[in-house]
């Protein structure tokens, strides 16, 4: 049964990974069931065993996309106990990562359509919105910002860590748009947070 269990978890994860090449280069839209199996050399019935749904292997994507990203901004932030400093940097991090072609497709363009608004926002709280909620309540307890404003600022700074983010992944110049979002972000999380 192990051996039958780690096949199952190895073939998901092969599905995953392809799911997350096709998507990120092609987009949802113009990616089939068709174009995944010929990809995976899965049957059909074996791929919808793990996915039920175009839609849902789209999920677990987002899902898997969103952890990985999640991991890149607490490695970038490790070690800092400043909460204000580690959101900057997490926010910097986010807004280079913008400018990869599976976080612009997957996360900022595709994910608002095809998961829509309200599973959206629940994987992000999992992840990087969760992340952004728990710094902003670290500096208010250091006295920051008043405590019944932490959820109102998470919420205005991930709207404009995403809009600064799609500025990044669609300028013709990214370097300089990543430059100007990093400046401006850093000036909104001063002015917000008092740092």
């Amino acid at each position: 049964m192990p051996a039958k269990v780690d096949r199952g978890q190895a073939t998901r994860a092969h599905v995953l990974q392809t799911a997350t090449n096709l998507f990120a280069a092609r987009g949802y839209e113009s990616t089939s069931i068709e174009d995944v199996l010929a990809a995976t050399s899965l049957s059909r019935g074996a791929l919808y065993h793990h996915f039920p749904s175009k839609v849902k292997l789209f999920e677990a994507v987002l899902e898997a996309t969103e952890a990985e990203i999640a991991q890149t901004l607490r490695v970038a932030s490790r070690g800092l106990s400043d909460p204000i400093a580690a959101l900057r940097t997490g926010c910097d991090a986010f807004l280079k990562l913008a400018g990869e072609q599976k976080v612009r497709q997957i996360v900022l363009i595709d994910a608002p359509a095809v998961v829509g608004w309200q599973t959206w926002r629940e994987i992000d709280a999992r992840h990087g919105f969760g992340m952004m909620r728990r710094s902003v309540a670290a500096a208010a307890a250091l006295g920051r910002v008043r405590q019944e404003l932490v959820d109102a600022i998470a919420h205005m700074l991930l709207a404009a860590l995403f809009e600064l983010a799609l500025l990044v992944a669609r300028a013709d110049n990214r370097k300089a748009a990543l430059k100007n979002g990093r400046a401006a972000m850093g000036e909104l999380i001063g002015k917000l947070l008092g740092a």
